[in-house]
């Protein structure tokens, strides 16, 4: 479901896939994270991870009465603390969706789908 915005010129609607690409750039640029990944990842291949035009694959926008909820599917790096990287990975999610978009971000889940071996 699109994110509609009134503003005094007109409205203006975001689509899913928009703020999935926005979301799912901003996971890439943390460290510790490999890479986005389908929520269906034992359905459509546990190898591969998403390109930009597949993040709506691995993320997931919710619209509710509080703000978007975002629940998104990573990869992490093997060696690191994986609750440092996922709080990390919150915190940088929520920070650029509300900036950018201007809306508040009520929820940002993380699932930490597997661990890779980088060697």
């Amino acid at each position: 479901m699109p994110v509609n915005k009134r503003t005094s010129l007109g409205q203006i609607k975001i689509s899913d896939d928009a703020i999935a690409t926005l979301a799912g750039t901003t996971v890439n640029e943390c460290y510790g994270v490999v890479g986005v990944i389908s929520k269906n990842y034992i359905k459509d291949g546990y190898s591969a991870l998403l390109k930009k035009e597949n993040y709506s694959k691995g993320v997931v926008i919710k619209n509710n009465k509080n703000g978007l909820q975002i629940d998104i599917y990573v990869v992490v790096s093997y060696g690191v603390k994986v609750s440092e990287v996922v709080s990390t990975l919150q915190q940088q999610v929520k920070y650029t969706l509300e900036k950018t978009l201007n809306m508040d971000v009520d929820i940002v889940n993380v699932h930490v789908e597997g661990i890779a071996i980088n060697g």
